[in-house]
């Protein structure tokens, strides 16, 4: 019985620490932001990661597009931090698609981010910008419900 109630004790440690540790680089997204958008518009593009590494990528813009500074965040724990890419700037964002020679030269997981900024940026700037998430959630009852219900008239139906 000690070792279970040390075992839980432990737990809740690690669980209050990564709570902790969440909130601080939350902090350091808020920080950035604030810094890059007193620079002018700030486009911001994410590739989310469950088991690789999520990445985040902010572009503090001027009125045409130039990238006036660049920052990404990559890792897979929440010890992450904002690193400069100072490649980038003087870039316009209209040309950083996966044709791009700087884009190339990313990662995978980066290269997704800068598309998706650059993508985000264009519908914004277009004016037909609608956040959607990229991935159903397990969790959203009633979507599961329906298609539950779909596929069992559907099985049904083909008896």
């Amino acid at each position: 019985m000690n070792s279970m109630i040390l075992f839980g004790a432990f737990c809740a440690a690690a669980y209050v620490l990564q709570i902790l540790l969440g909130l601080k680089q939350l902090k350091n997204f808020n920080v950035t932001y604030v810094q890059l958008r007193k620079l002018g518009r700030v486009a911001i593009g994410r590739r989310s990661g469950k088991i690789q590494s999520g990445t985040i990528v902010l572009f503090a813009l001027d009125r045409e597009g130039k990238v006036l500074a660049a920052k990404k965040m990559q890792g897979v724990t929440i010890l992450a931090r904002f690193k400069d890419m100072p490649a980038y700037i003087g870039q316009d964002i209209h040309y950083l698609d996966c044709y791009n020679p700087l884009v190339r030269q990313e990662n995978k997981l980066l290269q997704i981010a800068i598309e998706d900024a650059r993508e985000v940026f264009l519908r914004v700037e277009a004016g037909n910008y609608q956040d959607v998430p990229k991935y159903g959630s397990a969790l959203d009852v009633t979507t599961n419900a329906k298609y539950l219900l779909s596929r069992f008239k559907y099985h049904f139906k083909k008896s």
